[in-house]
């Protein structure tokens, strides 16, 4: 409904007379005689017609909530059995008077009058995001609405899955004046969410969850560090690595002047701080105008004459990139089998597989000679470098091929997606960006310690775009190249991980308050689509817990070798070891439980609401490597399952790491 001309005056509460007067008695008797206490869960309306197909840039009805016989309801058809929920669908306890009211409320925070004959459902009905559970309680205060004033309901336009049927309440019609007032009410009820379900819940509404989560996640980190002198290790890394910090929290730098010494009006003492960052910045730009091209060229300049796979690769190469559709192919054999140009090969297959070379008329050669060059930029850390790189693009084009998501991104968005996986770490010093900060490097102070590394990653990969013989965007238009551009910087800045509650934040708000207010997400908006994709390489980027145990335990002894190194140059400098830096004060089980409890697991558990069912078997391999580490802590480090565990998943087979496939200053860190 639209707004109405003239403004509604809602009756006043302190009224002991007047229409609402009789529906408050009502109310109050009906609960009496229902014997109601504190207000039951409410499971969530689903669309009219679920199968009615969406508008284009849609989440179709795949998307809709379907319910079992338990009344669990999803966003898509089918059920799975229940799986063990992240700490997301706890119950907090309460830190203050606000809390406190939010504690005595379910969870989901939507109540209804007649809600009483659905018991409590299951962790699917739950709504944990404030602005959703807003439109869920609004939405069944309209439904209440409908019921206790014998309102017809309007099983037409766009708020009929708004209201559940419900029997009437009254069995004689209630006076006029009541009726008009709740005509009024509802019209006005129905202005408000129209309005709220059309706020973007990209920013400002999202941070809402964002300090919920923070300060849930805050509390169980705090009993996880309680568990074990290794757990308090492991919360303060995951805490450092993965939540911004509040501008309260951030350290002043503390300068200290020699004994003596004074403060001093003279201009090179005063400028000091000034020159020093002059002279970082000088240096800087000094190494980025060395990011050049090098002779490296695709094989033929003839496009026709290109390899299949863009470099020369062995036979075996094809059975392996063939399984690129499939979640955690063996990444490493690609990189073997094509002559240490895994990066080359992946991206290149799937750009022309996916007709990108046709039609943006994309000369082959050039893209080769591109990602060659690229590949050439990334350096040869353990954890950081080209196969990372060739990983995560991979991930990427599985993600983006989820059915639910069929449609609704443009050729250009799909490209910048894989573009952007391919150049997201390129040039990674194998140091972490609170690492380039205290140590006063070059790069921190030329970007201002904002996301140093992903803006120094986009330099480099938009550097080698502008040679000719790497610019394989030649044939795009000014528009679209400024497009092109945009979308990668979004989502490459998304990579920083201290976005990483930030980044939940937002894609639960979004699935939620779709989930609630209608059965079609809507991606219409670039605004939308980019919180999509900016979810998907955050989750590419986070996918190793999620892939075969095999390939996540290699990809975690690389990635500890890695902090391992940073560690022993922070002793060298004097510098405090960051968490997870010491060689010789790790729990590495313990961490990765850790990690998947509260940082992977409840991302992927949002994702597998968005696309379900896509992403269930997903789900199943992060439980099993979860359950394979969990049973590895050692004894006195050993801790409690985690709770709210629907099912236990069967441990997954021990699976010997092959050692062919892991760096040589891995070896020793070899589990």
């Amino acid at each position: 409904l639209a707004a109405p001309s003239s403004p509604l005056h809602m009756p006043k509460k302190s009224s002991s007379s007047g229409p609402f007067a009789s529906l408050r008695r009502d109310l109050a008797l009906f609960r009496a005689g229902q014997g109601r206490g504190a207000p039951r869960l409410a499971t969530i309306p689903s669309a009219s017609s679920s199968d009615a197909p969406g508008p284009p840039g849609s989440l179709g009805s795949s998307c809709a909530p379907s319910r079992d016989s338990t009344g669990s309801s999803h966003l898509g058809p089918g059920a799975f059995a229940p799986r063990r929920e992240s700490f997301l669908y706890r119950p907090s306890a309460p830190d203050s008077f606000h809390d406190t009211r939010e504690v005595l409320r379910p969870v989901s925070r939507a109540s209804s009058v007649t809600s009483s004959d659905h018991g409590p459902t299951h962790g699917d009905d739950l709504i944990v995001t404030p602005f959703a559970q807003l439109l869920a309680s609004l939405r069944n205060v309209r439904s209440n609405l409908i019921s206790i004033s014998n309102l017809p309901a309007d099983d037409s336009g766009k708020h009929a899955s708004r209201t559940s049927k419900r029997p009437p309440i009254h069995s004689v019609p209630l006076p006029e004046n009541v009726m008009t007032c709740a005509h009024e009410t509802l019209e006005e009820l129905d202005w408000c969410l129209d309005q709220l379900e059309t706020i973007q819940t990209h920013r400002s509404v999202s941070e809402m969850a964002s300090s919920k989560f923070r300060k849930m996640l805050n509390k169980e980190l705090s009993h996880f560090a309680e568990s074990s002198k290794s757990g308090t290790q492991v919360s303060k890394f995951l805490i450092t690595t993965y939540m911004d910090k509040d501008e309260d929290d951030q350290a002043t730098l503390e300068i200290e002047v020699p004994a003596g010494e004074g403060p001093s009006t003279s201009s090179p003492q005063m400028n000091w701080k000034e020159d020093l960052l002059k002279k970082a910045r000088t240096v800087a730009m000094s190494n980025m105008s060395k990011i050049t091209t090098r002779k490296i060229k695709a094989s033929s300049s003839n496009d026709a004459n290109l390899p299949e796979y863009g470099v020369v690769c062995a036979k075996e190469a094809a059975v392996h990139l063939q399984r690129l559709d499939d979640w955690g192919p063996n990444i490493f054999k690609i990189n073997d089998l094509s002559k240490n140009h895994g990066l080359t090969a992946v991206t290149y297959t799937l750009f022309k597989e996916r007709g990108l070379l046709k039609t943006f008329e994309i000369p082959a050669s050039t893209l080769v000679t591109y990602l060659l060059n690229l590949e050439h930029h990334y350096k040869d850390n353990p954890y950081h470098n080209h196969i990372h790189g060739a990983d995560v693009t991979q991930s990427m084009h599985v993600l983006l091929k989820s059915p639910v998501l069929n449609g609704v991104f443009s050729d250009l968005e799909v490209m910048a997606a894989l573009f952007a996986g391919a150049i997201h770490d390129v040039d990674h010093p194998g140091f972490t960006n609170q690492y380039l900060i205290n140590s006063n490097n070059e790069l921190a102070i030329m970007y201002n310690d904002e996301s140093v590394l992903e803006q120094h990653h986009l330099a480099v990969a938009f550097k080698l775009l502008q040679e000719s013989s790497c610019d394989f965007l030649c044939n795009l238009s000014r528009k679209q190249r400024l497009q092109f551009r945009k979308i990668v910087i979004d989502m490459v800045l998304a990579t920083d991980m201290s976005k990483h509650m930030s980044l939940l934040a937002d894609l639960k708000t979004m699935v939620e308050a779709k989930k609630v207010s209608s059965s079609v997400l809507l991606l219409d908006k670039y605004n939308d689509r980019i919180q999509v994709l900016q979810s998907m390489i955050h989750l590419a980027d986070l996918s190793n817990p999620t892939k075969p145990i095999d390939l996540y335990q290699q990809w975690n002894m690389r990635i500890l070798e890695e902090y391992w190194r940073q560690g022993d140059e922070e002793k060298k400098a004097g510098l405090e070891v960051s968490p997870m830096c010491d060689r010789g004060n790790v729990t590495i089980e313990k961490s990765q439980v850790g990690f998947i409890d509260y940082i992977v697991h409840p991302l992927y558990e949002t994702w597998a609401d968005l696309v379900y069912p896509d992403a269930q078997n997903i789900l199943d391999q992060l439980e099993e490597n979860r359950e394979w580490y969990q049973s590895r802590i050692p004894e006195e480090a050993q801790e409690p399952s985690a709770p709210n565990t629907a099912r236990a998943s069967e441990k997954a087979d021990v699976v010997p790491v092959d050692e062919n496939h892991i760096h040589e200053d891995d070896r020793a860190t070899a589990l």
